[in-house]
């Protein structure tokens, strides 16, 4: 889906997703036939060849005086004289009028295009793409990014983008994080009502490895009001009726199966138990809702 950058409303454009075909039948052109096709490129936009090439040619001219010349003072006048040759060939249309974002949810795609700095009409053939690309990367959603230059006024961001896992609660504040525990800054957790809610210290590099087991299973999913991370060592599951399932530190998975065999045989899940303990390989214990603790006095009547 393609973004427009800042500067009112783009006129409409036919997606471009690729550059355009190679006149060579899909043969990759020699090397010596590059600064070719770029001019043909400057022709397309009102740039004659001539003009183009006689703009290159003097830039560079002009560069090696200026470097033999100016000794330290060099680089600052090189950046002054490209910014120059930018501005000509922007006023030939190599100026930005599109960003496409490929690989981005929508919610994400604003938050990349805002980070990647790109504005209307910036001179696209001076543009630092690996600068657009690192601070394209530094945002929550993105694993990975690829930024490429499609003359004459086009750029492509393609990103792999980190899939929201859970809300994660700690210490009263809520994040949204992914698989890797990473935190996704830009994403409000108040708009994921649907992920599973992983609560206390060390639950957000946990939650990758307790949660696919389980979203696996439906009938435990459905309950499941949030999974707390106790002593950051195993998980507490407290299911929506107000049940704790209480899990061991080490062979996760076993226990859940117990407690699926158990559920199949006699739906223990529907049985409101205020506490299943699962700790014990050998012994699941249970608590009735109403169960009196041990050394607590039973109320009149009972």
């Amino acid at each position: 889906m393609p973004a427009v950058v800042r500067g009112g409303p783009p006129k409409p454009r036919r997606p471009r997703a690729e550059a355009p075909a190679s006149p060579s039948k899909g043969k990759p052109a020699p090397r010596k036939a590059q600064p070719a096709a770029k001019l043909h490129a400057a022709r397309g936009v009102g740039l004659s060849p001539t003009v183009a090439l006689s703009v290159a040619g003097a830039a560079l001219g002009l560069g090696l005086v200026v470097m033999l010349a100016t000794g330290h003072r060099a680089e600052r006048l090189g950046a002054s004289m490209a910014r120059g040759v930018d501005n000509t060939f922007a006023s030939a249309g190599f100026r930005l009028k599109t960003v496409h974002i490929r690989g981005a949810s929508a919610t994400a795609q604003a938050d990349i295009l805002k980070a990647s700095g790109l504005y209307l009409d910036q001179p696209t053939l001076g543009m630092d793409l690996a600068d657009v690309r690192d601070r394209v990367q530094g945002v929550g959603w993105v694993k990975d990014a690829k930024v490429v230059r499609m003359l004459p006024d086009t750029v492509l961001i393609a990103v792999e983008e980190r899939p929201a896992l859970a809300v994660w609660q700690n210490h009263g504040r809520m994040k949204v994080i992914d698989s890797e525990g990473q935190v996704i800054t830009e994403a409000d957790p108040a708009r994921f009502p649907q992920l599973p809610l992983v609560v206390g210290q060390g639950a957000d590099q946990a939650a990758g490895l307790i949660l696919p087991a389980v979203a696996s299973r439906p009938r435990l999913r459905d309950r499941l009001e949030a999974m707390v991370r106790v002593d950051e060592r195993r998980w507490d599951l407290r299911l929506k009726d107000g049940s704790l399932i209480q899990l061991p530190a080490i062979d996760e998975e076993s226990a859940l199966i117990q407690l699926d065999q158990l559920d199949q045989r006699q739906r223990i899940l529907d049985m409101g138990f205020a506490r299943i303990d699962l700790r014990d390989p050998e012994m699941v214990a249970v608590r009735p809702r109403d169960a009196v603790l041990p050394g607590q006095p039973a109320a009149d009547g009972a």
